[in-house]
Order: C-alpha cells, then sequence, then structure tokens
C-alpha cells in the first residue's frame, strides 16, 4: 500500500507540476471546446489519455518499446499546439457523442507520447522494483485524479464565462486555444530537433 501511495503522489505531481505545464496545457486545450453538458465526454477523454499514458510507460519500464527522448520532448507540444489548433478550425462542431470518436483516437496517440516522455524517469525509480504493476497503478490513479481536477476547472472556467460573464462559447475557445498556441511556441522551438 505504501508503494502505490508513493506512485499515487508521483502521479499527481507529475501532471499538476506547475514547472511541467505539459500536461495542463495539453488538458487545457482538450477540454476547451466542451461545457458541463458534455462532462462525461471530456473526462472519458481525459481517462483514454491516462490509460495511454500509463501504456507507454509500462511499455517502456518492460523494455517492450523505447523511443527518443529527443523525438518525444519536440512531439508533446506538437500534440498540445495540434489540439489548440484542432479548436480553432472547428469551433462550431458540436461535442456530442458522435464526434468524440476523433478526439478519443487523437487523445489516445498523444496520451502515448507523453508517456514517454517521462518513461527514462519513471524507469530509474522502478530499477529497484520486483512488483512494477501496483507502482503503474498508483501512478495511473494519481494522473487520472489531477486530469479530472484540471478538466473540472477547465469546465467550471467555461462556465463561469459562457454563463455569467456571456462570453459567446467560440470566442472562449478561441482565445483560449491562441493563448495556448502562443505559450507553446517556446517549447517547440527550445525542443526542435536539430
Amino acid at each position: 500500500m505504501q508503494d502505490f501511495l508513493f506512485y499515487l503522489e508521483l502521479g499527481l505531481g507529475h501532471v499538476l507540476d506547475i514547472n511541467a505545464y505539459d500536461h495542463i496545457l495539453f488538458l487545457t486545450a482538450l477540454a476547451l471546446p466542451f461545457t458541463f453538458k458534455s462532462w462525461k465526454n471530456v473526462v472519458l477523454l481525459a481517462t483514454v489519455f491516462t490509460i495511454t499514458h500509463c501504456l507507454s510507460l509500462a511499455l517502456s519500464t518492460y523494455e517492450v518499446l523505447t523511443v527518443d527522448v529527443g523525438l518525444i520532448e519536440f512531439l508533446i507540444p506538437v500534440t498540445i499546439a495540434f489540439t489548440a489548433v484542432f479548436n480553432l478550425l472547428f469551433t462550431n462542431m458540436p461535442t456530442g457523442r458522435k464526434n468524440i470518436g476523433l478526439h478519443a483516437l487523437a487523445t489516445a496517440f498523444f496520451g502515448l507520447i507523453h508517456g514517454f516522455g517521462f518513461s527514462n524517469y519513471f524507469k530509474m525509480l522502478m530499477a529497484e522494483q520486483d512488483n512494477k504493476v501496483v507502482p503503474l497503478l498508483g501512478f495511473a490513479a494519481g494522473i487520472e485524479v489531477s486530469q479530472v481536477l484540471i478538466v473540472l476547472t477547465v469546465l467550471l472556467l467555461a462556465y463561469l464565462l459562457l454563463n455569467i460573464l456571456k462570453v459567446e462559447q467560440k470566442w472562449f475557445i478561441r482565445v483560449g486555444s491562441i493563448l495556448i498556441i502562443l505559450i507553446t511556441i517556446p517549447m517547440l522551438i527550445d525542443t526542435f530537433p536539430l
């Protein structure tokens, strides 16, 4: 149980670390087109992200698959920018059940990329562990809880802006997406593989 709690806390810290804000940016971009009416869809997407993020950690931990860290460090901001650009291009697209498929596939792929970005550090932590399943489950639980918190925060912000301040949803999505792209550009430049 001690291991589970340690890795649960590590998962929480991994996503909520303000110095490593790539998760926060990605989840914010992911949640921007949604409202509380469709909260189940965005929580489902966060769960898909958690599952694939932890799948890539497991693949790396068990040395089934390793990926070049430099490439992954560049692809992480690419996924964030891509999600924000997608929001800009499809601002008026409804976020109902029928349209969630494309979001889910992209989110799954992006979760794999983000997981490989953390895999080397995670492998070092687990080098002495005989049982790797409990730490992976604890870490996954921490990631899921923190991601749901972020998504719910974005939905709450959307509710306040859309319903109380009467901001149009398309402008909320557009301005939020542009801000995310602007924050992501330096990350893209810093990690661009030369």
